[in-house]
């Protein structure tokens, strides 16, 4: 059993909703990203992506897009965000999923990739770019890895829908709405159409991402989903504190203010 499953199934017995924040690795350094990871834990998240910075980013919004350029300009590469992986592993264990983009494993090579994430660490993978065909091809290379491989899913057909969760793994990372990451305060009224159209075909936990941002967008979606995803909120939280000196405490008191709707 994967530490994601593990922290969904605790969070289910206690009837709780799990909180995935987000952080670009490398933002603005490396010491910091990791500061940051153990800082949020102490907050109250129960699950950290790390996004492995590219060029490139098709699914991100400009908020992330910026985050992404910090940690490119000082040198952050996959090797380093290991390295920095490894010194997390250290202090916590603590869920850990890479938001990578697929051109970025296979420069890297798939295989040294995966043997990498297992030898550091990282118990799951979200891919925004990965085609469902490609996926198939990933995931049987992953089977003899302890890798969760996250499936994203967004507002389409129902058969598509079927197709891509079918055989998920970790949880479902449903998108609120089509689009690019970033912060929004509306969210459709057919939300809950969408996740009920999800449940269908998965018992694997469902986390909605995409533009939460406020302790109210916690409050209104959190009856629906087993979890929520905050992004672009903690990166505008980053850039602030990068401004005034004060980024750990800027997150840690947003991450905290998000624990306490999530929770109660």
């Amino acid at each position: 059993m994967s530490r994601i499953t593990e922290k969904f199934n605790i969070l289910r017995r206690k009837n709780e909703k799990a909180l995935v924040t987000y952080v670009t690795s490398g933002d603005p350094d490396l010491d910091t990203t990791i500061r940051l990871v153990l800082k949020m834990e102490e907050a109250g998240a129960d699950i950290i992506e790390l996004g492995i910075p590219y060029s490139d980013p098709l699914a991100d919004g400009p908020v992330i897009q910026r985050a992404a350029q910090r940690a490119l300009s000082n040198g952050t590469n996959i090797n380093s965000v290991f390295d920095m992986v490894l010194k997390l592993r250290e202090k916590t264990e603590i869920p850990l999923v890479f938001l990578i983009y697929y051109n970025s494993i296979f420069r890297y090579g798939v295989e040294k990739f995966l043997d990498n994430c297992k030898k550091y660490g990282i118990d799951g993978l979200i891919i925004p770019d990965l085609p469902l065909e490609e996926r198939k091809e990933l995931k049987e290379m992953m089977k003899d890895y302890p890798i969760d491989l996250i499936p994203l899913v967004a507002p389409t057909s129902e058969d598509r829908i079927k197709e891509i969760v079918l055989d998920a793994e970790g949880f479902v990372y449903c998108i609120s709405s089509i689009g690019v990451t970033g912060i929004r305060d509306d969210f459709k009224q057919d939300l809950s159409k969408f996740i009920n159209k999800v449940r269908k075909y998965t018992d694997i936990p469902l986390a909605i991402g995409f533009g939460i941002s406020s302790e109210e967008a916690i409050k209104k979606l959190k009856g629906l989903s087993d979890g929520l995803i905050v992004g672009s909120a903690i990166i505008k939280e980053i850039e602030e504190g990068i401004k005034n000196g004060n980024i750990e405490e800027n997150v840690f008191k947003f991450v905290r203010r998000l624990h306490e709707a999530i929770k109660n």
